[in-house]
């Protein structure tokens, strides 16, 4: 099978519409999304309608984590918009409600087989999926996502892509679809090919400065938001 990894979109619908028409030239069989759907970003029903056709594996990041509590308690939204930005309010405000039990439901983590190739996707962790790990961990963290079984353990929540090879286990971080932190900017994921093993980081060009101008208008405040789709 060809598998497309992909993850933290984070509501740019520019970003994965670019992942998936190449995913789509590269005859994808299935998607294997590791979260954050949500959050940050302005576009969370175009990301569900970009996903929507595909055979998929998804699993429940931080960010449906904070969708879920916003959704129960409004009055978290203030403190979550202060440090991210309005994405969890628009996805609130404009996700009917079976597209919100949806994304608050999703499983973490979900095992997968694919062609006998055991799989475990993630968001942060396999145990917690608000634990960062990224290119750079310890040996000691990087043993215990290697979990025995598993030919490959899927991660995402770092934005930093990543392919590590740990006592028989293949852990993959395809990096961000919406909001890459590794300064190169563009839309990330990674393409996996379970018949040979291999995986492939790859980093999709699109139209990035109507997105940064989007954020710039509804967040002058926050200009992170932008800065960090461009920065190299």
């Amino acid at each position: 099978m060809r598998l497309a990894l992909l993850g933290d979109i984070h509501g740019n619908a520019a970003a994965l519409r670019a992942v998936l028409e190449s995913a789509s030239a590269e005859r994808v069989d299935a998607l294997l999304v590791t979260g954050d759907l949500v959050g940050y970003y302005f576009d969370a029903q175009g990301v569900l309608d970009l996903l929507a056709p595909w055979r998929k594996y998804v699993v429940r990041g931080n960010h449906e984590d904070m969708l879920a509590a916003a959704r129960e308690d409004r009055s978290a939204l203030p403190s979550i918009e202060r440090k991210y930005g309005s994405g969890v309010r628009v996805a609130l405000e404009t996700l009917s409600g079976e597209a919100l039990d949806a994304l608050c439901s999703l499983p973490h983590p979900l095992e997968i087989d694919a062609d006998g190739a055991r799989m475990l996707l993630c968001h942060g962790a396999p145990w917690d999926n608000d634990v960062y790990v990224y290119p750079d961990a310890d040996e000691t963290l990087l043993a215990r996502c290697a979990v025995p079984g598993y030919k490959f353990v899927i991660l995402g929540h770092t934005h930093h892509p990543m392919v590590r090879g740990v006592t028989g286990t293949t852990i993959v971080n395809p990096g961000s679809v919406g909001q890459p932190r590794n300064r190169q900017p563009g839309a990330h994921w990674a393409l996996l090919d379970t018949g040979t093993g291999k995986t492939a980081l790859r980093c999709e060009p699109y139209d990035i400065a109507s997105v940064a101008a989007e954020a710039r208008r509804r967040h002058p405040d926050l200009p992170y938001l932008a800065e960090v789709l461009e920065r190299r």
